[in-house]
C-alpha cells in the first residue's frame, strides 16, 4: 500500500510539473453584484463561482462579491460566472495585461429547481468530501445499468451485481460502508427502506435518465432527512427546468440479451409559467448468471408551475420489477467450473414488486435574503418473492404434522410467497437565509411515517394436509416514525477564512412485533433520540488552493431483523460515528488536484458474529471499537489539448480491535468462540482505484480507457484468508460519437466494451464457518461478474 501511495504522489507530482507552463502570466480580479441592486454593498453576490472554461481553474467571490484569479496565460480565455439563482454570464477577454472584470448578475427570471436540495448538499464551503456527478456524466455511461453502475468511477465506491451484469439487484458500498448506511435521498426526500435501511434501486428502473444530478458526500456528511448516514450520503436532484420542448428516444442492446428503450418529452415552458415532463421505460435483460433475468419498466411523470419567485411541482413515478432470484450466490467448490451456476430451479423463483412515488415540492422566495422550501411525499410498496422449498417441515408454518394411516409426515415440498405491503409517507422543509455577505444558514428537517405489512403465504404443497391455497403463516404489521431537526450555518470570517457549523437531532420510534422476556411474540416499541453535531472551517491559501477541516457525529439505529429477531434483553444497541475529515484542493490550468484524509471512529459497529441470542438468532452484535482510517486521491490533468485523464485512488485501514467469533460445533452440538485482534472490517478493500483517460481526436467523437482496481476484501471480520473475495482489475473501452443533423438536436451513438479483458472477479460473497470432525470449515459463496461483454446505444434528441 505504501508503494502504490508513493506512486500515486509521485505521478502527480510529474503531471504538475508539465502542466507548469514557464511564459509571462497575468492575474484577473473583479467583483460580482446584482443587477437590479443598489451599488452599495447589499448588492454583493458572495459565493458566485468564477471559472475558465477548459481548463481547472475557478475561484469563489468572497464575503465582498470580490475575486482574484493569478498565473493566467496570456491570450483569449472565456470567463464563467454562474450562481445559485442567477442567470449566469460567459465572457470572452484577450488577456495582455493584468485584467479587472466587473459582472453584474440578472436573477433568474424564473425560479431554478435545484434550491430545493442546496440545504441538503454540500457546498465549497462544508469541508467535507463530496463528488458531484452531472446529467452529462451518467449519460455517457446510461445504456441500462442501475445507478450503482453509473458511479462505479467515483471515488471510494465498490459495486456489485447479483446477476452479474450490472442489471437487476446491484448494490453498492461507500468507503467499505454498505447501502444500509448510505443515505439516499431523492430531491431531498428520504428514500432508504425504512425497516432494513437499504435502499434497492431495482424499484426504480432507468431512473437515471430522469436525474438532472446526484452529489455523493462521503463520511457523515451534512445533516439531511431519513436514514443515519453512517458512511456516506447519495443527493439525487430529478428536477430541471426544461425551458424549451423536447423529445428523446434511447435505444440500447448488448450482451446477455440486455436491452432497453425508452421516450422522454417535454412541453418547455408554456405561457411562461407550465412545465409538463414525461418518460417510459422498458429494460430487460437474461443476466450473466443462469436465469436471473430482469423485467424492469418504469415511468416519470413531472408537472411544475414557474413564476419569478415561487414554482410548485408534482412528480409521479413508478417501478415494476420481476427478477429471477440469483442471491444465492455460486458456492466456491463451482466457482472454477460453472461459473454462472444458480441455485434456483422452479421456474418462478421470482421477486416481484412495485413500487409508486407522490412527490408534491414547493418553494418560494419570501424575501431577498429567505426562501422556503416545502415538500410531502407519499411512497406505496407493494410486492413478493416466491421460493420453492424441498422437503420442508410442517411446524415451520405452524402446521400440524399430516398422519395417513399409520404414517405420520413431518415434511413436505412446498411453495411459498413472502409479501410486503407499505405505506410511506411524510414532509420535509427548509427555510434558508442569505445575507450576501458573511452569513448563510438553512434550518430545516422532517418527518415520515412507515406503515409495513409483512406476511407470507402457502400457495402449495405436495402434501396438503390442513392447509388452503394462500394460506398465511405469518402476519406481522410494523409502524415507525422518524423526526428531525436541523440547524446550518456558514460564516465568513474574514476573505481567507470561512466556518460552518451544522446541529441536528433526530427521533424515531419503531413498533413492532418481537419477543419478549417469555420467548412470546408481541407488539413491542423502542424509541431513541439521537444528537448529530458538526462543525468545520475551509481556509484559502490563495486562488489556487484551499485546506479544510472538519469533524462530525452521526447516530443510526439498529434494523428491523435486529429488533424483531431478539428480546429487549439482548436487543443491539444503537451504532455512533465520529468522523473526521481533513483536505486539500489545488488547481491550475491543466491539473486540478484533492487530497482528502479521514479518520470515522466507530462506537458500537453492528456486524455478524455468529452468535446465537436468547431466541436462538444469529443476530448482529455490538463491537465496542472499530474504525476506518484513509486518504482519498483525486486529480484530473489536461494531458494534451485532445487527451484529459481523471484518476482517484483511496487507500485506507478499516479495522476492528477486538473481535469475537462464535463456530457452531456440530460435533457437540455447542458453540466456541474465538478472539481475534486488529483485524479488517468485511468488505473494506484497503485499496480502490479508478480512471478515466479521455480522447477527443475530433469533433463530436469521444474515445475512453475506463479501470477499476479493487483490493483483497474479506467476507467477515476474521482476516481469514481463506474466506476472503480476491482482488481484481478491470477495463472498459467506451467510445461516444454525436452527430447535430437539421432534423434534430443531437444524435449521439455509445458503444461500450465492459471488461475487455475479460477479468475473472467476484464482488460480493458470504460464509459460514463451523466445526466438524475437530475442523473449522467454511461454506463460502460468491457472486461473480461478467467476463466480456457488450453494450451499445443511440440516442436521439429533438
Amino acid at each position: 500500500m505504501k508503494k502504490a501511495t508513493t506512486c500515486f504522489f509521485l505521478l502527480i507530482a510529474a503531471l504538475w510539473l508539465s502542466a507548469t507552463p514557464v511564459q509571462a502570466q497575468f492575474s484577473l480580479s473583479g467583483t460580482v453584484r446584482d443587477v437590479d441592486e443598489p451599488a452599495t454593498s447589499g448588492s454583493a453576490l458572495p459565493g458566485a463561482a468564477i471559472t475558465i472554461e477548459g481548463t481547472y481553474i475557478g475561484t469563489f467571490t468572497d464575503a465582498s462579491g470580490a475575486f482574484r484569479l493569478t498565473n493566467l496565460k496570456p491570450g483569449s480565455i472565456v470567463v464563467r460566472v454562474s450562481l445559485l439563482g442567477y442567470e449566469s454570464q460567459t465572457q470572452t477577454l484577450d488577456l495582455t495585461q493584468n485584467a479587472t472584470l466587473p459582472v453584474l448578475l440578472k436573477k433568474s427570471a424564473i425560479a431554478v429547481d435545484e434550491v430545493v436540495v442546496s440545504a441538503t448538499r454540500a457546498n465549497q464551503k462544508s469541508a467535507i468530501a463530496y463528488t458531484d456527478v452531472s446529467r452529462r456524466d451518467l449519460d455517457k455511461l446510461n445504456l441500462g445499468q442501475d445507478i450503482p453502475q453509473l458511479l462505479n468511477f467515483t471515488p471510494s465506491i465498490v459495486t456489485t451485481s447479483d446477476a452479474g451484469a450490472g442489471v437487476g439487484y446491484t448494490g453498492i458500498r461507500i468507503r467499505g460502508s454498505d447501502a444500509t448506511r448510505v443515505n439516499v435521498t431523492l430531491n431531498g426526500i428520504p428514500y432508504n427502506d425504512a425497516e432494513s435501511q437499504g435502499t434497492f434501486f431495482v424499484n426504480m428502473p432507468d431512473f437515471a435518465s430522469s436525474v438532472s444530478s446526484i452529489q455523493i458526500q462521503r463520511g457523515v456528511g451534512t445533516s439531511t432527512n431519513g436514514a443515519g448516514a453512517f458512511g456516506a450520503s447519495v443527493n439525487i436532484q430529478t428536477n430541471k427546468l426544461e425551458a424549451k420542448p423536447y423529445a428523446e428516444v434511447n435505444l440500447s442492446a448488448g450482451s446477455f440479451g440486455t436491452r432497453k428503450v425508452n421516450v422522454m418529452a417535454g412541453t418547455g415552458l408554456l405561457n411562461n409559467h407550465f412545465v409538463l415532463d414525461a418518460r417510459l421505460s422498458k429494460i430487460n435483460s437474461d443476466g450473466y448468471v443462469d436465469r436471473a433475468f430482469s423485467d424492469l419498466k418504469s415511468f416519470y411523470l413531472s408537472g411544475g408551475y414557474y413564476t419569478d419567485k415561487s414554482f410548485i411541482r408534482l412528480n409521479v413515478f413508478s417501478g415494476q420489477e420481476q427478477t429471477y432470484q440469483s442471491w444465492g450466490g455460486v458456492p466456491e467448490s463451482l466457482l472454477r467450473t460453472n461459473r454462472t451456476y444458480n441455485v434456483y430451479t422452479y421456474d418462478n423463483e421470482t421477486d416481484n414488486y412495485q413500487q409508486d412515488n407522490y412527490q408534491l415540492i414547493a418553494s418560494h422566495e419570501l424575501s431577498r435574503n429567505w426562501r422556503l422550501n416545502t415538500s410531502f411525499f407519499y411512497t406505496k410498496g407493494r410486492g413478493y418473492y416466491e421460493q420453492y422449498r424441498d422437503n420442508d417441515r410442517f411446524s415451520n408454518y405452524g402446521l400440524p404434522n399430516v398422519v395417513i394411516g399409520d404414517s405420520t409426515i413431518e415434511r413436505t415440498d412446498i411453495v411459498r410467497r413472502r409479501w410486503l405491503d407499505n405505506d410511506y409517507y411524510g414532509t420535509v422543509f427548509s427555510l434558508d437565509y442569505n445575507s450576501f455577505g458573511k452569513l448563510t444558514a438553512n434550518i430545516g428537517g422532517g418527518w415520515n411515517q412507515y406503515k409495513g405489512g409483512h406476511f407470507g403465504e402457502i400457495i402449495w404443497a405436495r402434501v396438503a394436509g390442513n392447509t388452503t391455497i394462500r394460506d398465511r403463516y405469518y402476519d406481522d404489521n410494523a409502524t415507525k416514525n422518524d423526526f428531525n431537526l436541523y440547524a446550518k450555518a456558514f460564516y465568513q470570517f474574514n476573505a481567507k477564512l470561512n466556518g460552518f457549523a451544522d446541529m441536528q437531532v433526530r427521533t424515531v420510534n419503531y413498533s413492532f412485533l418481537g419477543f419478549n422476556s417469555q420467548l412470546q411474540n408481541v407488539q413491542q416499541s423502542a424509541d431513541l433520540t439521537f444528537f448529530n453535531p458538526k462543525a468545520g472551517l475551509t481556509y484559502v491559501l490563495n486562488d489556487r488552493s484551499t485546506v479544510y477541516a472538519s469533524v462530525g457525529v452521526g447516530n443510526r439505529e439498529p434494523n428491523r431483523d435486529d429488533y424483531t429477531q431478539s428480546t429487549p434483553q439482548s436487543r443491539p444497541r444503537a451504532e455512533r460515528l465520529i468522523d473526521y475529515e481533513a483536505g486539500y484542493k489545488i488547481q491550475s490550468s491543466r491539473l486540478a488536484f484533492t487530497a482528502n484524509a479521514y479518520y470515522m471512529n466507530y462506537r458500537n459497529q453492528l456486524v455478524l458474529s455468529g452468535r446465537l441470542n436468547d431466541v436462538g438468532a444469529a443476530n448482529r452484535v455490538n463491537i465496542p471499537i472499530s474504525y476506518r482510517a484513509g486518504v482519498e486521491l483525486e486529480a484530473g490533468a489536461r494531458l494534451a489539448k485532445k487527451l484529459r485523464w481523471n484518476v482517484n485512488a483511496t487507500f485506507s485501514q478499516n479495522k476492528v480491535r477486538n473481535f469475537t467469533e462464535y463456530l457452531d460445533n456440530f460435533d457437540n452440538g455447542s458453540q466456541e468462540s474465538r478472539d481475534y485482534r486488529e483485524t479488517d472490517i468485511s468488505f473494506s478493500p484497503n485499496v480502490i482505484g479508478g480512471s478515466q483517460l479521455l480522447f477527443t481526436p475530433a469533433k463530436g467523437l469521444e474515445l475512453g480507457l475506463l479501470s477499476k482496481y479493487v483490493s483483497k476484501q474479506y467476507l467477515d471480520n476474521t482476516s481469514n484468508e481463506s474466506r476472503s473475495l480476491d482482488a481484481y482489475f478491470t477495463n472498459d473501452i467506451r467510445i461516444i460519437y454525436a452527430i447535430k443533423p437539421r432534423f434534430a438536436q443531437e444524435i449521439t451513438f455509445t458503444l461500450l466494451f465492459n471488461n475487455v479483458l475479460n477479468e475473472l472477479y467476484e464482488s460480493n460473497g458470504y460464509t459460514y464457518a463451523y466445526i466438524s470432525e475437530g475442523k473449522v470449515t467454511a461454506d463460502n459463496g460468491y457472486y461473480p461478474q461478467a467476463g466480456r461483454n457488450f453494450l451499445a446505444g443511440v440516442r436521439l434528441r429533438f
